[in-house]
């Protein structure tokens, strides 16, 4: 039992028992007094005198008594309040929010924003990764808008949340008929992982998912992929080693129309932007789908966050190929370069869809601009 509330019950128990105790005397009234003779009189007086110590005595033993009651409760300090945990967003973008929130924190202290705070500023964004396009566009703004140091993180913040709102962050599906994902990137970005994240995210929300291997030049690809298929408990349709990736694919479509299946997600072989010749087996990859499913829904480009920069390369011949829609960003929890996000928006004007932040398979989220924004600079 809580010890305030015994405390209660103890205190209230001996208020009860005084109130019983002084209640019972009863005194003669002055009819009683005529009846009587003097020496009745003064007996009965002092029967009253010692009735009256007697009740002070007892008075004095219940406050005691309380006192001690109270004592030997022994009240608890309540539990001091526990932080909520840091969300996905603010333990995947920590490296970043090191890199730009602590200047941003020790300009909010000075005076005034001078030249050398706007240098600053500079330097951050583009240690951050944001790219030059992208600084140059926000520092103009904000040398427009002019804030304090007290409102420089609200200011920059609207800024990039203005860039990165610009493009459509909804994964597409096809109501009533299949959707082909395609998934591409070059080799070691964690693709097949990616694969494994949107079949999970798919399934939660509803969704019936078949996975097409068509990374058939890798044994090794065919096997990850069907791991991650036997851990969501969906199908996968796949090939011989070395069979043709457009045939997967359209095996994956017409059983997904059979099935009646929502979602097909299509690994395809890791490559380099600069190898014409795979580039060219994508694009076909890319003609069957369209051709079978009636239009690809999505294609989506997985990018190492590591990589900074280089990235926007990667995203900028993988867009010329295959038209990418979306861009998966992987590994952003072990990287202070975040503001790729930002750079691949404003540059190439292909939206960032989804962010990898841990390593497990719920580790996905869809991307949100104003809880990333918020996350990189608080």
């Amino acid at each position: 039992m809580n010890e305030i509330v015994l405390a209660g019950i103890v205190l209230a128990l001996l208020v009860v028992l005084l109130i019983a105790r002084t209640s019972t005397k009863t005194r003669p009234t002055d009819r009683d007094f005529e009846d009587l003779g003097d020496g009745a009189v003064d007996e009965i007086a002092e029967e009253d005198l010692e009735a009256e110590l007697a009740e002070l005595e007892a008075e004095l033993e219940l406050e005691e008594a309380v006192e001690e009651a109270l004592e030997e409760v022994e009240l608890e300090e309540p539990p001091a309040p526990v932080a909520p945990p840091p969300s996905r967003w603010a333990r995947g973008l920590a490296k970043t929010r090191g890199a730009l929130g602590s200047t941003l924190k020790a300009l909010g202290l000075r005076d005034k924003l001078d030249g050398d705070a706007w240098e600053e500023i500079e330097e951050a964004l583009i240690r951050a990764d944001v790219g030059m396009d992208a600084t140059d566009r926000v520092l103009e703004a904000l040398r427009k808008e002019n804030p304090s140091p007290d409102e420089l993180h609200d200011a920059l913040q609207k800024e990039l949340v203005e860039i990165l709102d610009a493009g459509d962050t909804t994964l597409h599906t096809r109501p009533g008929e299949v959707a082909v994902w395609l998934v591409t990137g070059v080799n070691g970005v964690g693709k097949t992982t990616s694969i494994a994240k949107l079949g999970r995210r798919l399934k939660d929300d509803g969704h019936s998912v078949v996975l097409a291997a068509g990374d058939t030049f890798r044994a090794a690809a065919i096997e990850q992929l069907g791991t991650w298929a036997g851990r969501l408990d969906v199908h996968m349709v796949k090939h011989a080693p070395g069979a043709d990736p457009g045939a997967v694919v359209f095996d994956a479509i017409e059983h997904a129309k059979a099935k009646k299946i929502d979602v097909v997600i299509v690994d395809t072989a890791g490559r380099l932007q600069t190898k014409t010749n795979l580039m060219e087996e994508l694009k076909k990859v890319r003609r069957i789908a369209d051709r079978e499913a009636g239009g690809v829904t999505e294609v989506l480009l997985v990018l190492d966050a590591t990589v900074g920069q280089n990235g926007l390369a990667q995203a900028k011949a993988f867009q010329e190929a295959v038209g990418a829609t979306g861009v998966i960003l992987t590994k952003l929890d072990g990287t202070a370069k975040g503001g790729i996000v930002v750079a691949i928006q404003e540059k190439l004007g292909i939206p960032v869809k989804a962010v990898g932040v841990g390593e497990g398979i719920e580790d996905m989220e869809t991307f949100d601009p104003d809880a990333f924004v918020e996350a990189m600079l608080s």
